[in-house]
């Protein structure tokens, strides 16, 4: 077992509504879930921008858990109550410590690929930060404010598969996610890709001499190669070589 710790904030939400309410403000279907269970989800605005990325732990019937990122607990709280209107719930932030787990059972569903989160379980880490940003990036797990924006749209972060259900109701930002999931496709997707040097953030990529994307996260692996997450337009092929556009100056 691998443990990892992780920077969250955390809001509580409860109340005799709270399963309903969050049902109509999130992207995932939060009331599937039973006690002890958690699923990820998106905070989005009407036109499908991201406010927040989430994972819902459902702790109760009438008790959840929101986790999302470092700085983000604030802006989920004013967001949820500001239009809370007459729905009977408590939205308060809490304090807790949450560890990634690889390759164990512990903890609940989480936003990593083949990762589960606990809380609270006093697990030393034996991931140092820079070992889980290269795991991070080679499993094309998308960040907050890399490749996760006010800029992305779900389906262009590769979310809709673990952060959206498409049989529940209706949630701000459903109308445009459900249109271009079921009318269209994405004009970029997030690629796992490999470079010859490390980019800076947003550095653009060319194939061919034109440009086709940007590259948003990078590491180094330890023979020296680079691996970076980049959006890359749909219509250039996985296979295809990109290069990094000549740095000004």
């Amino acid at each position: 077992m691998e443990v990892a710790a992780r920077e969250r904030d955390f809001v509580r939400v409860a109340g005799p509504d709270a399963a309903d309410y969050l049902q109509r403000m999130v992207s995932n279907d939060v009331e599937a879930l039973g006690a002890g269970e958690a699923c990820p989800a998106l905070l989005l605005t009407a036109k499908a921008r991201v406010i927040a990325p989430l994972v819902v732990l459902r702790r109760a019937d009438d008790d959840f858990l929101l986790l999302t990122e470092p700085g983000l607990g604030e802006i989920v709280i004013a967001q949820l109550t500001r239009i809370r209107l007459r729905a009977q719930c408590e939205i308060e932030p809490e304090e807790h410590e949450s560890v990634l787990v690889f390759g164990a059972a512990d903890g609940f569903t989480t936003d990593w690929r083949g990762a589960r989160e606990a809380l609270d379980a006093g697990l030393d880490p034996t991931l140092s930060d820079e070992e889980l940003e290269l795991r991070r990036i080679e499993s094309g797990v998308p960040r907050w404010e890399r490749e996760i924006d006010d800029r992305i749209l779900p389906a262009e972060a590769g979310l809709e598969e673990t952060h959206i259900s498409f049989s529940k109701g209706c949630y701000p930002g459903q109308e445009p996610v459900a249109r271009l999931h079921f009318r269209g496709h994405p004009n970029r997707g997030l690629r796992v890709v490999e470079l010859d040097e490390m980019p800076e953030y947003d550095a653009p990529l060319l194939h061919g001499g034109r440009e086709v994307g940007r590259a948003t996260s990078a590491a180094r692996r330890a023979d020296g190669s680079v691996v970076a997450l980049a959006y890359v337009r749909t219509e250039v092929p996985d296979d295809a070589p990109l290069a990094l556009a000549a740095r000004a100056g």
